[in-house]
């Protein structure tokens, strides 16, 4: 197989093997392409974390309907305006 590298990654891969963290272009093209699987694996199992993650949300919801805006602000006023009459007495 040959593969054709713009002079910026050719240089990359030769300032790799000068370092000494690889023996040849090889190494360092197989390297590369070991990180690339591996972060590809890393999002298809985030992708699918989070499509569980939004099915239970779904079903939660359709188990539990939404409660109106109004609805939990009246609340909230309610609780905290008797939380103050408390706090005066």
């Amino acid at each position: 197989m040959n593969v054709s590298l713009t002079p910026v990654l050719e240089q990359f891969i030769l300032e790799k093997i000068k370092a000494g963290f690889y023996s040849s272009a090889s190494e360092v093209v197989r390297e590369a392409l070991r990180l690339l699987a591996e972060s590809d694996n890393n999002k298809r199992f985030r992708v699918e974390q989070l499509n569980r993650e939004i099915d239970l949300g779904l079903k939660d919801l359709a188990e539990h309907p939404p409660i109106p805006a109004a609805e939990v602000f009246s609340q909230i006023r309610q609780k905290s305006g008797a939380r103050r009459k408390r706090a005066v007495k």
